[in-house]
């Protein structure tokens, strides 16, 4: 019996697994925003929220020790400059996890682990997307009605009847 014993093992070695928690932890970091499955999710929650609460001290020991855990130095960089202090007054609760429903291939359950308070920075991404799209369509009708005016500038001059120059009698 299983009594007491937490977290999920996911299937994996203890060093598969602490290398799957720190790259999940990384990509959180860096992207704000993972698509994972649930289980990962939940249990990289609790891996990354510790993260931050021990980097929220911002001394040079809580640096090193969220460098053992993050792979990438410019992430931890960002984290300590820029997430720290955005969410520093929460008092815990720096993730959320929003379910997605089942994968097709496998129909394992997904999820969408993000950052709480970086709602803006990922709607600007998609604003910005959004606009690039809305661009490119209007182009592209430009395009189609230019072709369709130079069709149609065609047909109206092989439609109209060729004028036919008399021949002088002599």
């Amino acid at each position: 019996m299983r009594h007491g014993v937490k977290g999920r093992k996911l299937s994996r070695t203890h060093s598969h697994r602490a290398a799957l928690m720190n790259a999940l932890a990384t990509s959180l970091l860096k992207h704000k925003r993972i698509k994972t499955t649930l289980a990962k999710a939940k249990e990289a929650r609790k891996h990354v929220e510790a993260l931050i609460t021990k980097a929220k001290k911002n001394n040079l020991h809580s640096r090193r020790h969220v460098m053992r855990f993050v792979n990438d130095k410019d992430v931890v960089k960002e984290l300590f400059s820029e997430v720290v202090p955005k969410i520093g007054e929460r008092p815990g609760g720096y993730t959320r996890v929003i379910k997605l429903g089942n994968r097709m291939g496998d129909a394992a359950s997904m999820a969408i682990l993000e950052l709480v308070d970086y709602n803006d920075v990922i709607t600007k991404k998609a604003e910005e997307h959004k606009e690039k799209r809305e661009a490119k369509k209007e182009a592209k009708q430009k395009a189609k009605s230019e072709e369709k005016d130079a069709e149609e500038a065609v047909e109206e001059k092989e439609s109209k009847p060729k004028k036919r120059k008399k021949k002088d009698e002599e």
